[in-house]
């Protein structure tokens, strides 16, 4: 077993480690696919560690990937192996799942202090921004230092795959 394997928890086990008190806040929470991992995903959830000191990442289950309408035959890595690559991370202090469309249901759980997405975001429209806000959280968008995408990363390899054909 690695060392970063008890990092990644089901989502009973997270809530009773936020609501135990066991994790030090301000408490910051962040959801994705996170699919293929990329210099723009290292720099976001670095920079999204930095605005506490717990930093909670929710991963997409894999169907629930699919009902997002990525492609047929994404994600490309499953859930747990997803999850393990995540925490891999000095700066991901707990990796959980979710299945449902959004993660409202699990930040209403956890009550984080700090919601993050990337700049592409307009908090001000997301159900999460109102909701951390009614408890005194906030919700940050973190700019994007790196212009980076899985899907577009995902369009060059298989533009190269068809070229050599």
């Amino acid at each position: 077993m690695a060392r970063f394997d008890s990092k990644v928890l089901g989502r009973q086990a997270c809530v009773a480690a936020v609501l135990g008190g066991r994790l030090p806040r301000p408490l910051v929470f962040t959801n994705g696919v996170f699919d293929i991992m990329h210099r723009g995903h290292a720099s976001y959830l670095d920079a999204a560690a930095q605005l506490g000191a717990t930093l909670v990442v929710a991963v997409n289950t894999d169907a629930s990937v699919r009902r997002l309408g990525k492609g047929a035959d994404r994600p490309l890595n499953c859930l747990e192996d997803r999850e393990a690559v995540l925490a891999a991370l000095s700066c991901v202090s707990i990796v959980t799942d979710f299945d449902d469309d959004t993660p409202l249901e699990l930040i209403e759980q956890l009550r984080p202090d700090i919601i993050v997405k990337g700049g592409d975001y307009d908090m001000k429209v997301l159900p999460e921004t109102a909701r951390v806000e009614s408890w005194g959280g906030k919700a940050v968008a973190i700019p994007f230092e790196f212009e980076r995408s899985t899907t577009a990363l995902l369009g060059r390899i298989r533009g190269l795959g068809r070229s050599r054909q």
